[in-house]
This record gives C-alpha cells, structure tokens and sequence, in this order.
C-alpha cells in the first residue's frame, strides 16, 4: 500500500507528468497514422514534425515555409555530443558524491529539486542509478562514434523544431537518471543516395530493428532501476511510442517503394506491429 502510495505521489512530479505527456502525444500521433489516408490531419506543418530524413519525401508536398526551417539530417551528431558532454557531467558529478562525498553543485542540486527527485535515503538506487548513467554515456559515445566514423548522411533533413527537442531530451534524459538519487537536505563522402532492402538477421522480422534495439536498451536500464520505478517506466513508454511512430513511417516508406517487399516483416515489433 505504501509502495503504490508513494508511485502515485511520483506520477503528481514533473518529471513523471512531461514523459507521461510526451508518451501520450506520441501515442496519438501513432494512433492518427494508423487512420486510412483520407482521415490523416491535412496540416502540413503537423506532417512535417513528426517526419525526417526519407519520411518527408513520402510524405504530403511541403510547403516553402517549412522547408525554411529545415537543418540537415547530419546534425543528428550534435545529439550525441550534447549528451557524451552534459551526461558525462552528470556522471562525473554522481562519481564524486558516490565515492567521495562531494555535493551536486548547488544549481544542480535546485534543479534535481525543482524536477521532484527522490526524497528519501538509502543505497541502491544511487548504484542503480550510477550504473544507467554509464549506460546512457556509452550508449551515446556509440552513437556518435557511428554518426563521425561510420553513418553517411544523403542531403536528407529534420525540422528545426526536431533539432531543437533531440538536443533537450539528451538533457532531461540524463536528469530523470539523476533525479532517481535519494537526495538529502560521424561526417563522410555520400557514395549513393539509393534505398535498398536489407535481409539477414532482425530484418528478416522487422524493417527497422535499430528503433527496436533502441527500445531494449531503453528497457534494460530500466531493469537496472527495477521494475517498480514508475518515473523511468514512463520514460520507457516515450521511447517505445517515438520509436514506433518513426518505425511505422519508415516500414510505410519501404512498402510504398517497393513492391516485392517482404509481406509478413512488420514495422517495429516481430511478429506483431
């Protein structure tokens, strides 16, 4: 009783409510995809920030006033620099009150307040939490060593307006990890810009497995919290609905691009969806 007492307390905190929001939203914008065509929202800047990089040209014709506000696609390395420096912050400042008993600055320490972060004492959940951090930082590391060494960008572009929510969610990512502490008082050469369909391994099950690896590792840092952290759940339940939404757009672009493309490969998840 007191467990669910307190996990209702943590749903009123803001951060819980915003990934609650964020999944929500998502989740409808997934839900008004799956309408047939003719009832799809004909609002073309609705369309254009939920699409990106090959999903826009599928997509409705775009008006001049959005392509105005269009960055490259490329700048997806910005994300994970932001997140190697700023979690890699928040690491280095949990490692030194973990093992040292040096406080948060005092900002940080507000804002982890301000963002509802625990309240109570206790051990395991700084582990817990120190160890997602190491996750979230090699995970990004990663990714920005495929985006500088190994992706090659066509001229494909993202909305501004993307640009700008990818370079927060790296930062309140890695503050929802941190408010889980009990607290006390790539560029490259384009060889070709062609689509082709790839088999073998999780393709043979799902058009885009990397948004359903990106999911697995998503849940398992939340396994590491455990699986009564409802903030981190929440977060969890984003992930899982931003990346099948653009898994879904990006299965639909496959099927509409080619017509001996495999029938029983679903968008997101095997088997299923």
């Amino acid at each position: 009783m007191a467990l669910w007492a307190g996990a209702e307390l943590s749903a009123l905190n803001p951060l819980p409510t915003l990934w609650l929001v964020l999944a929500a939203a998502f989740l409808l914008t997934l839900l008004l995809q799956l309408l047939p065509s003719g009832l799809l929202p004909s609002c073309a800047l609705f369309q254009d920030l939920i699409r990106y990089g090959k999903t826009k040209s599928s997509g409705p014709p775009r008006p001049a006033a959005c392509r105005a506000f269009d960055v490259p696609k490329r700048y997806f390395s910005h994300f994970y620099i932001t997140s190697v420096l700023w979690n890699g912050f928040l690491l280095w400042c949990l490692t030194q009150s973990l093992f040292l008993g040096v406080p948060f600055p005092y900002w940080l320490h507000s804002l982890l307040r301000i963002l509802g972060a625990a309240q109570f004492q206790g051990g395991e959940p700084v582990l817990s939490a120190f160890l997602v951090l190491v996750f979230l930082w090699l995970h990004s590391f990663r990714r920005l060593l495929e985006c500088l060494y190994i992706s090659v960008f066509s001229n494909a572009m993202i909305h501004v307006v993307q640009y700008c929510f990818g370079m927060v969610y790296y930062i309140l990512v890695g503050l929802t990890v941190l408010s889980q502490v009990p607290m006390d008082d790539r560029n490259g050469v384009v060889i070709h810009c062609d689509h082709r369909i790839p088999f073998g391994d999780w393709f043979e099950y799902v058009s885009s497995p990397n948004y359903l690896a990106e999911l697995m590792i998503y849940i398992s840092m939340a396994a590491t919290f455990g699986f009564h952290n409802l903030t981190w759940w929440l977060v969890v339940t984003y992930v899982f609905f931003n990346q099948a939404l653009s898994a879904f757009l990006s299965h639909k672009f496959y099927k509409g691009k080619f017509v001996s493309y495999p029938r029983h490969r679903k968008a997101f998840l095997p088997f299923l969806f």
